[in-house]
């Protein structure tokens, strides 16, 4: 197999004050579905950035049992105590005319471990697509959901869709912050009270 190329999104101590917003650090790209890759962040721990695999299932359904209560209703919007096989193998077979999940993996660890999930679901008849991002906690505040959002973005533009949106809850403050910094607006919902459609125009 070739090696993957190396990415690195760190910046030297002395330009750190000087990094640009978030939807400006990432250039359009998009993840090869071949091989993927490797991402290198600031404190120097490299992750694989890759499709997900129909064989990611228990390494999807471990990284779930990592996440606190908190991550768990952030990104269901309800409480879940395990990710049931079933729901693990929908999550790892998609249908990629209508479907992208990116997925950041540990391979310095034996099984790799996931860290990190953006997937979208195009809605074909509304030209848009719902999105999804978590990161394991231990690797929040690196950069890594803005660079799945970013790829999640570019996904989307590929596919010459129209908009991509997602709900958030209103106390989940670090992702409305990314979303806002890579210029999603957000929409009203009087019917979801502590929930936020935020929505990015594509076209």
């Amino acid at each position: 197999m070739l090696p993957l190329p190396a990415i690195d999104f760190s910046l030297p101590p002395d330009e750190a004050s000087l990094r640009p917003p978030a939807r400006e650090r990432f250039a359009p790209r998009l993840v090869p579905e071949t091989s993927g890759e490797l991402v290198s962040i600031q404190d120097g721990r490299k992750l694989h950035l890759r499709s997900i695999r129909p064989n990611d299932i228990e390494a999807l359904q471990r990284c779930f049992l990592r996440l606190s209560p908190e991550d768990v209703r952030r990104r269901f919007l309800h409480a879940m105590s395990e990710l049931p096989t079933p729901m693990a193998q929908r999550l790892c077979q998609i249908d990629p005319s209508i479907e992208t999940a990116l997925v950041l993996v540990d391979e310095t660890v034996v099984p790799g471990e996931i860290r990190g999930v953006g997937r979208i679901y195009v809605d074909e008849a509304a030209d848009s697509a719902e999105f999804s991002v978590l990161v394991e906690k231990d690797w929040t505040r690196l950069g890594l959901g803005a660079l799945l959002m970013q790829r999640l973005v570019d996904d989307c533009r590929r596919r010459g869709l129209a908009e991509i949106w997602g709900y958030v809850l209103l106390e989940n403050r670090p992702m409305l912050d990314l979303c806002k910094a890579l210029g999603f607006v957000r929409r009203r919902m009087d019917n979801e009270p502590g929930v936020a459609q935020i929505v990015l125009r594509l076209a």
